[in-house]
């Protein structure tokens, strides 16, 4: 340790002692900079500031040093333990900048055009839990006659999700300008999948398929939440769900597809598990909330309505989610 360091410690040190005054405080300030440039560290600043006040204070008791002795190696500990929590810091802010340049490309990546069809209002919303989201929802949009959605979750969260989320979209992509049906939709979706991740990630999927023509909604499912049609004429809602396992579980399973004819005033709302196992701080919200409140909301537009359950659902939970939330309303109109 050079020596001059030491000694002009002590100057300034022993006109502080005798002055007390903040000129004296801010010549120490500046002289710090100097135990940075040559590396010293907390423990050796210590050390030399024992030995400064041993020159000063020659007679004080030797308990007053053996306090210094403890200092050090508090400080040595101490600045170990720093060095670890600045690097876990770093090392999270480093991972933090990495997940929002991954959710920023997923957003771009999964970016789907809704379908415009002058007798179908269609409206949707889907909300991460984290950055990354599990939730997907996908238009099909080229077929003049028909309007297709995929609404998929990957039971998993962030990066890992996000990847299988990628798969889906490849599977859909390719399907971009072919007119079949749901149950072969997943059927083709399924193998994808299951070629191409780890045997842990599930996905689960709902497809849906209006024909503008006949007005009939098609739909298959893979394990996915049923989605809930609402009777307009009946006032009441009616489960579609139907038979099929999760995606990437069998290569040679088959999906069940069914079709409902949909009148004015009808509605289809296809949800996640975010929306329909939402969590408040009493335990899980009763299934018959969102069905109220879709149709308490039933003559509104369709992105209202489903704006107004994520509003409400999102207040239960002071917009808190526990999982992503992800809902979409196919609602038919007059031709």
């Amino acid at each position: 340790m050079p020596q001059e360091i030491e000694k002009h410690y002590k100057e300034i040190l022993k006109q502080y002692i005798q002055d007390q005054n903040e000129k004296d405080l801010y010549s120490g300030q500046k002289f710090s900079r100097q135990f940075i440039e040559k590396e010293i560290s907390p423990e050796e600043v210590i050390g030399i500031h024992k030995a400064s006040l041993k020159e000063l204070f020659p007679e004080a008791s030797d308990k007053l040093w053996h306090s210094f002795d403890f200092l050090i190696e508090m400080m040595i500990h101490y600045g170990l333990a720093l060095q670890e929590h600045q690097s876990l810091i770093r090392k999270q802010e480093e991972m933090e900048m990495e997940m929002k340049i991954a959710a920023q490309v997923q957003n771009t990546l999964l970016k789907t055009k809704v379908p415009n069809f002058p007798c179908l209002d269609i409206g949707f919303l889907t909300i991460p839990a984290k950055q990354m989201s599990g939730d997907y929802i996908y238009f099909l949009n080229d077929d003049p006659n028909n309007a297709s959605v995929a609404v998929a979750d990957v039971i998993g969260k962030g990066i890992p999700a996000a990847l299988c989320m990628s798969m889906i979209k490849y599977g859909m992509d390719s399907m971009q300008y072919e007119s079949a049906s749901p149950g072969i939709v997943l059927e083709i979706v399924n193998r994808i999948v299951e070629d191409s991740i780890d045997d842990s990630m599930f996905i689960s999927m709902f497809y849906g398929m209006y024909n503008a023509e006949n007005s009939a909604f098609s739909y298959a499912s893979a394990g996915h939440e049923p989605a809930l049609l609402y009777r307009a004429a009946e006032g009441e809602f009616v489960e579609l769900d139907a038979d099929g396992l999760l995606l990437g579980i069998d290569r040679a399973v088959h999906y069940e597809e069914r079709s409902v004819q949909l009148e004015k005033g009808d509605f289809v709302a296809i949800m996640t598990d975010g929306v329909t196992e939402t969590r408040t701080e009493s335990g899980f919200i009763d299934e018959g909330l969102i069905r109220d409140l879709l149709e308490s909301v039933k003559d509104k537009p369709a992105q209202e309505m489903a704006d107004t359950v994520y509003q409400h659902l999102g207040e239960l939970q002071n917009f808190q989610l526990h999982d992503d939330f992800t809902i979409v309303i196919f609602k038919k109109e007059d031709k």
